[in-house]
């Protein structure tokens, strides 16, 4: 085996950035070892990205593929902050219509590796008929992917209450699973959707055909669900550690972060909540009104990054209470912008907490600067993050109803105050400071050793193809 062979490894995230930017860090990271990356998405998905860094330019070629249009599908819309949740059906319609251009690519690019999402449940086959070897890159953790059925198993799952207990499968006493609320609001990822293929039965289709799964995540942070995995699967479930945001700074976000950072500066260590709940999650107006009402109640300060709606198709925007921004102002800053600089947000002294959707990137963002996590899903794989956080000490959720959700804004308030300042919360504040610990290794040491592995496979493969 020739250690100096170099790879050309292509990648196809799905049209979510919750998604495409660990894809875009696993990337980073295989640049780094100089093999070469076709990130493959759609042009507008590809313009909002990150910047590289200079380096790693001639090693990253984006690959531009036109979404087809479908009736149902907004126009422009290529991604699922561009529309609301009940349009993201039509989105997984139109990226299954890009299965004719990606095999194209693939037959004339000759890439030895393939690492794909969970939604291309048709990708597996064409890779294999192809002879490029190929994995399931999962940006879910292994305690989610455990939801899925095993090949073998009998599935007799069909109702949402079904949901709120681990599956039989599962052989090890947890908390990771989702709320009656939290599975009544995403149930179609069961029933399945104008798609046709329902998400459940995408993901199941990925892990049964994929030649391993790798996971973004860590061995020192959940051993034993990925454990599980290959025990139920029968394949490797490879952790490539938590995979934390990088970002190369650029002049048009200069002026954004020194407006923010001036209004920081002004705050004492560790008192500010910072509240942000992602590109996707949208709180509906009954929950908008009690949160803001709760940081008002707090008085702690607080920066508020809100997203007031879902794309130009979502009709449905948000509103904040009468006179709350003149109540809180100088303690409290509310900025509803597309993009904000979250990195350097939770990087600033000022930041002691974060309330948080519990998506996994802001998650780890927060984690490996020592920030309080408080805890609010709303969608997807939220739930069982912050079960996981919860089971761990590393996260206090917000008590809510659960049967419907609800929460108060005095549930808000003291929440933040048991998190921020009072003695019983200061476990969270301390638990903050070990999942940084395994962010590093997951980051330094899980991730090499993954890609050195990864590395050796396709070569071997690539030197010996009888043995594909």
């Amino acid at each position: 085996m020739a250690p100096s062979s170099k790879l050309h490894i292509a990648m196809f995230p799905w049209l979510a950035f919750g998604h495409m930017i660990p894809y875009l860090e696993l990337a980073k990271l295989i640049a780094q070892k100089d093999h070469k990356v076709s990130f493959i998405s759609t042009p507008r998905n590809i313009d909002h990205l990150p910047r590289l860094h200079p380096n790693l330019v001639p090693l990253i070629t984006f690959v531009r593929l036109p979404l087809p249009w479908v009736d149902g599908l907004p126009e422009n819309a290529e991604a699922t902050s561009d529309v609301p949740y009940d349009t993201v059906q039509y989105l997984k319609k139109a990226y299954d219509g890009l299965k004719e251009l990606i095999t194209r690519f693939l037959e004339t690019s000759d890439p030895d590796w393939l690492l794909y999402d969970f939604v291309p449940c048709w990708l597996p086959e064409i890779a294999t008929r192809l002879g490029i070897s190929n994995a399931f890159f999962s940006i879910f953790l292994g305690s989610t992917l455990s939801f899925a059925k095993p090949h073998s198993a009998i599935d007799d799952r069909k109702k949402p209450e079904d949901f709120t207990v681990p599956p039989k499968w599962v052989s090890f006493p947890t908390k990771v699973t989702f709320r009656l609320y939290e599975i009544l609001r995403v149930f179609d990822f069961v029933t399945g959707n104008t798609s046709d293929v329902s998400d459940m039965d995408r993901l199941q289709e990925v892990i049964r055909s994929c030649e391993m799964v790798v996971v973004r995540s860590c061995m020192e942070f959940e051993p034993e669900w990925l454990q599980l995995l290959e025990d139920i699967h029968g394949k490797p479930f490879i952790p490539v550690g938590m995979l934390p945001t990088t970002e190369y700074d650029n002049d048009e976000q200069t002026d954004t972060w020194r407006s923010i950072k001036q209004w920081l500066d002004k705050q004492e260590k560790r008192s500010v909540v910072y509240v942000a709940f992602g590109s996707e999650a949208k709180p509906s107006q009954e929950e908008l009104t009690e949160i803001a009402l709760g940081l008002e109640l707090s008085g702690l300060p607080f920066f508020w990054v809100l997203r007031m709606r879902r794309g130009l198709a979502d009709t449905e925007v948000l509103e904040l209470p009468d006179g709350f921004e003149e109540r809180t102002k100088g303690r409290g800053v509310v900025v509803c912008i597309s993009w904000a600089p979250q990195l350097k947000i939770l990087a600033h002294d000022s930041v002691g907490g974060f309330l948080t959707h519990s998506g996994w990137s802001s998650v780890v963002e927060a984690l490996q600067h020592e920030r309080a996590l408080i805890l609010l899903t709303f969608l997807a794989d939220q739930g069982f993050n912050a079960r996981l956080l919860e089971e761990k000490n590393m996260g206090y959720p917000i008590p809510r109803n659960e049967f419907d959700g609800y929460f108060s804004r005095d549930s808000v308030a003291e929440s933040l105050r048991l998190v921020m300042v009072k003695e019983e919360g200061k476990i969270y504040r301390e638990k903050a400071k070990e999942i940084k610990v395994c962010s590093e290794i997951g980051k330094n040491k899980t991730s090499s050793w993954t890609i050195f592995w990864v590395t050796c496979k396709a070569i071997d493969v690539k030197q010996n193809p009888k043995k594909v």
